[in-house]
């Protein structure tokens, strides 16, 4: 009936609707999101070739954690959900060669292989699911870094069914792991499959161990409960057990590092040598922790007992011992913070002015901008001679002219440390007489060492230079002596002290004689120029005091004729005494004598002139004008927009041919007769070609011609020559205008601020640093410290070539530096815990110096000897007294030393009650066997349990096998 009436109902509404004969149709042969997932995971499998079997031998002692690891990350999508699939692989050299594709048959995979390996048990250094299950290749699928974490029930259950669809599907035998719960948790589960084996990967986490299972007993039946093994007797059960023990009371061992006495020198107690040292060393003990590990390996079950009653696992019992040490988080290292501090000053853009106040330099600025001024004052006269006044009176003097636009209680730096600091820079105001050169020269360290050369690298300045000094003295008073206001005060000091200088013809001290050094910073080259403009200028003035007619021309060097230059601007003439004076007026009155010459220094050899029998001469030049590197990047700027056209490359031609110009000009003088031909035999000898030939008389004639370039039509050289005329150097206009070119040099520094200030600094500031560094690990001898200063010295020598460096990679070289310091503190301070840096242990002197050395290049040391031994007993020694200070109540027994101990207590040690070392922080507990699973004729199949045991966390890692041919 109702079948008959549902018929009727369906033919009444097709016939009332046509369109109702269209059904919705579902294609069920259409790929899920779910099956997509699994493809793509199936994809990067085969993408990265670790389908079948893999091949490997037996990992070796420390493998895991001395070995290479290689990783390979691809992002892959479920739905709108992104997940990263991450390959893990220890590179091993004996099965690169080898082939994936190439199974053994009945052969087990590799990671269970790895589960029953006793050789890598606890590794110091590695991934956590390596340390958990002992696996040496693995694939971790993990939610991306933006994405939540996968945390319900569900989803977990359907990534790790889909793991074991791809893992059958592809015949991989890899172990694949998925990363469930919150990131942090650090939850895998996962599988690995083989020929008909397979092992599951899971995972318990919880905050706090129950209390049936803190010990070896409890532990023991969770992993034979889960086993479920059928067999009775179980076989036996491999256990290895691990208790770290952390020592964080430092109080029992003195910190040898001394701090500086600040107070002393805000005080301004400081000597003018203390600014040539920067500090160095660790202001706190930069080791926070020690960590003792004691380990009994491949015990067997019923050989200890540890239960909620007793426990047999003693330390001092314990066959292995291994310490690693903890490092403090960011130690206060002195030379970093002096580095650190100093860099921050290279983000200032105040100038000098805005710092210290308009009114204080209004005077200064408006000397320094007004450079006519300057140019007057050169033309004064001189009340007192330049020979008799001391540097002394010239250094007071010049400090005492910024002082009367300064009141004193403006002053950012005290009077008396910036007369330390002004006498550190120039010793030679200490002396009676203004002679810096001997001072220099009995200063200089040995320049034939490396050290000296490696300001060549990071263009810098030799660490005995003024500049350097400059750069240690900026960095120690803008750390202890008021910051970026003292250092734009030292500065405006040191500018005064340079115009003082120049205008009194008193040479600058710590500076090398000769042209700029174009391998050092730009500050120094600057430096270097004031220094030619003051001795050009003192050799004008002698030799215009004593007089044209006393003059020696033999005396001069080549190119050595300014000593004869007057002031005036456009040509130079020597000044003559009265007497030459009108004989030179007489000359003028009679015919111009042709044949006379001028300005000779020395016969070249034994030629003569082409043209007449007359000796060929040297002329008395003038040297080329000396330049800064960035005087000759804007010549070459200037050169190069001139262009490639005609006009321009003669106009180039013609402004680079000044030298070449005053070359003739003096040749022509000393030469009287002379051709170009001439000119250059001298200048240029292999322009001028010669050869043997044989005359109309038949005899062997040497003829010579210019060169083939010389010939061009247009030359150079050529137009120079027609339009050079006579004049000796002494009366032709100065090719390098020393007054010009120091008044530039003032001007420049004059407007530097604090920030440019540092960026010229910079180099020489870590030139120093370097050097100290060096100094200090000479003492220590650390291999991973030499290295790491090679890294830096190439880095630092790269970056500071460059006119702007990159901030942030200055910022990173010096936290470099400060690792490499703090690397050095925690030496001494290990040093000083195992009594090496006092000499207390002569008999194990080198023993313990291995093992520090040894705690500072790798993660975990081994202790020889475990607690017997000379490292041991020291560092059992320190948990002891780690162990009373804490459980002491009395002040007196804190300070009682180890030895007096039974003296302090009246007779009766009541502290043998107190343990040796403290409740172990961490418990490492591995549990190992081979049972059949599920069934008693099933494969004996590898089984592992790694226990965590610690005050915040319970964890147990679990890889389980069984048979899935036989279950």
């Amino acid at each position: 009936m109702h079948l008959e009436r549902n018929k009727q109902r369906a033919k009444m509404a097709a016939d009332s609707d046509p369109e109702s004969e269209v059904f919705e149709i579902t294609d069920f042969t259409t790929a899920s999101e779910w099956e997509r997932f699994i493809s793509r995971v199936e994809e990067v499998l085969n993408d990265w070739k670790l389908i079948g079997s893999g091949v490997g031998k037996p990992l070796e002692k420390g493998e895991l954690t001395s070995g290479s690891w290689e990783e390979h990350t691809q992002e892959i999508n479920f739905a709108d959900f992104r997940f990263s699939i991450t390959h893990h692989c220890l590179k091993q050299e004996s099965t690169e060669n080898e082939s994936r594709d190439e199974p053994e048959e009945d052969a087990y995979p590799l990671a269970m292989q790895d589960l029953l390996c006793m050789n890598n048990d606890f590794p110091p250094r590695a991934h956590c699911l390596v340390r958990w299950f002992g696996l040496r290749e693995f694939l971790v699928i993990a939610p991306g870094a933006h994405c939540e974490a996968v945390v319900s029930e569900s989803k977990c259950n359907l990534l790790l069914s889909s793991v074991s669809i791809a893992l059958a599907n592809t015949g991989c035998q890899v172990p694949l792991l998925v990363q469930i719960q919150q990131k942090w948790r650090k939850v895998y589960a996962g599988e690995c499959q083989g020929p008909g084996v397979r092992t599951d990967f899971e995972m318990v986490h919880l905050r706090k161990a129950p209390g049936q299972y803190t010990h070896l007993s409890g532990l023991l039946d969770i992993f034979k409960n889960k086993i479920g093994c059928p067999l009775t007797p179980l076989p036996p059960i491999s256990i290895s057990i691990r208790f770290t023990f952390v020592l964080q009371d430092g109080q029992q061992c003195s910190w040898p590092q001394q701090p500086p006495d600040f107070d002393a020198l805000l005080a301004g107690e400081v000597g003018g040598v203390e600014f040539g040292k920067l500090p160095f060393g660790a202001c706190e003990d930069p080791i926070s922790e020690l960590h003792l590990a004691t380990t009994w390996p491949n015990l067997t079950e019923g050989i200890v007992v540890d239960n909620d009653v007793y426990s047999d696992l003693d330390p001092l019992q314990a066959p292995h011992w291994s310490v690693r040490v903890r490092k403090a988080d960011n130690p206060q290292c002195l030379l970093g913070e002096f580095l650190t501090e100093f860099f921050k000053l290279c983000c200032r853009k105040e100038t000098s002015e805005e710092i210290l106040g308009r009114n204080a330099v209004d005077e200064e600025g408006k000397e320094n901008s007004d450079i006519s001024q300057a140019l007057s004052k050169l033309t004064e006269p001189t009340a007192v001679p330049i020979h008799k006044l001391s540097v002394s009176s010239m250094v007071h003097s010049a400090r005492k002219r910024i002082r009367r636009n300064r009141r004193a209680d403006e002053s950012p730096i005290n009077n008396d440390v910036l007369n330390s600091i002004l006498l550190y820079l120039f010793p030679d105001a200490a002396l009676d007489k203004a002679d810096s050169s001997e001072v220099r020269s009995s200063q200089e360290p040995a320049r034939d060492s490396e050290d000296y050369h490696l300001y060549n690298q990071l263009k810098s300045a030799p660490s005995d230079s003024l500049t350097s000094r400059l750069a240690l003295c900026v960095c120690v008073v803008n750390f202890h002596h008021g910051g970026v206001r003292a250092v734009a005060h030292l500065w405006q000091e040191f500018v005064l002290e340079m115009r003082y200088r120049w205008e009194n013809n008193c040479l600058i001290y710590g500076l090398a004689g000769g042209a700029p050094d174009l391998r050092c910073c730009l500050l120094h080259q600057k430096l270097q120029m004031l220094n030619c403009c003051i001795e050009r200028k003192r050799a004008r003035d002698d030799g215009r005091k004593s007089g044209a007619s006393d003059r020696s021309r033999a005396d001069v060097s080549p190119g050595k004729s300014w000593d004869s230059w007057s002031d005036s601007e456009d040509e130079f003439f020597e000044c003559l005494s009265d007497t030459e004076e009108m004989k030179e007026t007489d000359s003028e009155k009679r015919p111009a004598n042709k044949s006379k010459a001028e300005g000779r220094l020395q016969p070249h050899g034994k030629l003569t002139l082409l043209r007449s029998p007359e000796p060929l001469y040297i002329p008395v030049t003038q040297e080329p004008a000396p330049m800064t590197e960035d005087l000759l990047e804007e010549q070459s700027e200037v050169l190069a927009k001139l262009g490639t056209s005609a006009e321009g490359a003669h106009l180039r031609a013609r402004m680079q041919s000044a030298c070449l110009l005053s070359d003739m000009e003096s040749f022509k003088a000393a030469n009287p007769g002379c051709c170009l031909e001439d000119f250059v035999r001298w200048y240029s000898p292999r322009d001028y070609v010669e050869e043997e030939v044989v005359d109309e008389a038949g005899q062997t004639v040497t003829r010579g011609e210019l060169s083939a370039r010389m010939k061009i039509p247009g030359n150079m050289w050529v137009e120079a020559w027609e339009t050079a005329k006579a004049t000796p150097a002494r009366r032709q206009k100065r090719l390098f205008d020393d007054t010009k070119e120091a008044e530039k040099v003032l001007h420049y520094l004059s407007q530097q601020k604090p920030s440019d200030l540092t960026q010229h600094l910079m180099p020489c500031v870590l030139h120093a640093a370097l050097l100290k560094i060096k100094e200090e690990e000479a003492s220590e001898d650390i291999a991973s410290v030499r290295k790491a200063l090679q890294q830096v010295t190439a880095h630092a020598s790269k970056l500071l070539r460059h006119p702007n460096p990159d901030f942030k990679k200055l910022e990173d070289i010096i936290a470099q530096m400060s690792a490499v310091e703090a690397v050095i503190a925690c030496s001494r301070s290990l040093k000083n815990k195992f009594g090496i840096a006092g000499g207390q242990r002569e008999d194990d002197t080198d023993e313990l110096q291995r093992f520090v050395s040894c705690l500072l290049e790798e993660p975990e040391v081994s202790v020889i000897g475990a607690g017997r031994g000379p490292a041991g007993t020291i560092i059992h020694k320190l948990f002891v007294s780690s162990q009373r200070l804490v459980d002491s109540s009395d002040e007196a027994a804190l300070l009682a030393p180890m030895e007096d101990e039974a003296a302090h207590s009246g007779g009766t040690d009541d502290r043998k009650a107190v343990p040796d070392f403290p409740p172990p922080a961490g418990r490492e507990v591995l549990l190992r066997t081979c049972v059949p699973r599920p069934a008693p004729y099933s494969k004996a199949l590898p089984q592992r349990l790694f226990c965590v045991l610690t005050r915040d966390e319970f964890r147990l890692a679990g890889a389980f096998s069984s048979d899935t041919c036989f279950f």
